[in-house]
């Protein structure tokens, strides 16, 4: 997998590290770091590590050995096909999407790591009454190289409480509630994708199976740790703020970088899109802005070329699918 540089902000000498760039695929070493040293609200993290300190618990090693051994793997279940919903699902632009929360606490109170990133949730058949939800993985990994130097360095588990949590916005704006992840039933590490399951009921996004043409309207989800200077900019989640923001589909890029087109036997194994995304978003949908379903998932920016520049960088909605059984062929594996 290719290694990921997550912006990092030092506020208490406590470390926060968020979805953001990555760096060039088609020209190595080129980066954007405008964004880097960002303010993560002090509020929201100190909320989240009383929680986990409080529970006492090391709930990060079990989620952190099913993300490696559950990776690639295919539920029996399937992800209903939506590429043209029903109009009652079309008008899910108004529903909430939620944050992800990866922390773990640490024996010095001025030592922690929190990691930040967008997800949303899908409609699927497994069984329970837990939502299933999508979101990026590289800030899951952030924190597993924060976790293993940890247990290197001989910090047991009862000294170091972690968790993962999925927050999502309630009244007054601002206010959220939270609730813990209590499995990772797949992931794809290499699309940097995964797959949360969580107690919180959230409506469901529709997700379409099929890639979306380069000049596709879209409409993306972005997410601000202060409040920018642009207009639309709303109070979102513990002292955020989101924005529907509009943009395009630009094209697709196969593993090695190389341009690919749909409708041909090309692996349209990434996506390109405009305008750039914000720290935080990454993990959140791309939506088409006709039919209103789920073509996308955010994961940063990425240096395209040196003629096109730095682009927004995802991954098609077909690799979620990849995860699920194919219709008729659930249970009979």
């Amino acid at each position: 997998m290719l290694a990921r540089n997550l912006c990092r902000a030092r506020h208490r000498s406590r470390l926060r590290a968020y979805a953001t760039i990555s760096p060039g695929i088609l020209t190595p070493g080129s980066m954007n770091n405008k964004n880097e040293h960002l303010y993560i609200p002090s509020k929201l993290d100190e909320e989240i590590l009383a929680r986990i300190s409080q529970s006492g618990r090391d709930s990060l090693s079990t989620l952190l050995k099913q993300y490696t051994e559950n990776a690639g793997h295919v539920l029996n279940s399937v992800l209903l096909y939506e590429s043209r919903p029903s109009p009652a699902r079309q008008s899910l632009l108004e529903n909430d999407l939620v944050l992800v929360a990866h922390c773990m606490a640490g024996p010095d109170p001025d030592i922690q790591v929190v990691t930040l990133s967008s997800g949303f949730a899908i409609e699927s058949s497994l069984p329970g009454n837990n939502t299933i939800f999508v979101s990026c993985a590289h800030t899951l990994e952030q924190i597993m190289r924060q976790y293993n130097r940890a247990t290197i360095e001989g910090d047991t588990e009862t000294t170091r409480p972690t968790g993962s949590f999925v927050l999502s916005s309630e009244a007054p704006p601002g206010g959220y509630r939270l609730s813990p992840v209590s499995s990772i039933p797949s992931s794809l590490p290499r699309s940097d994708l995964l797959l949360l399951s969580s107690g919180m009921q959230m409506r469901t996004w529709p997700v379409s199976p099929y890639p979306a043409q380069p000049g596709t309207k879209i409409k993306a989800h972005f997410v601000s740790y202060h409040l920018p200077e642009d207009e639309g900019w709303v109070p979102w989640i513990g002292g955020t703020y989101r924005k529907w923001v509009s943009g395009t589909v630009l094209g697709y890029r196969d593993f090695a970088g190389r341009e690919t087109k749909p409708g041909t036997y090309d692996a349209l194994s990434h996506l390109l899109f405009s305008p750039l995304p914000t720290p935080g978003s990454s993990g959140g949908p791309i939506v088409d802005a006709e039919s209103g379903a789920v073509i996308g998932v955010m994961l940063g920016t990425r240096m395209d070329n040196r003629v096109e520049g730095v682009r927004g960088w995802g991954v098609p909605s077909e690799s979620i699918f990849e995860m699920f059984s194919l219709p008729g062929l659930e249970n009979k594996r």
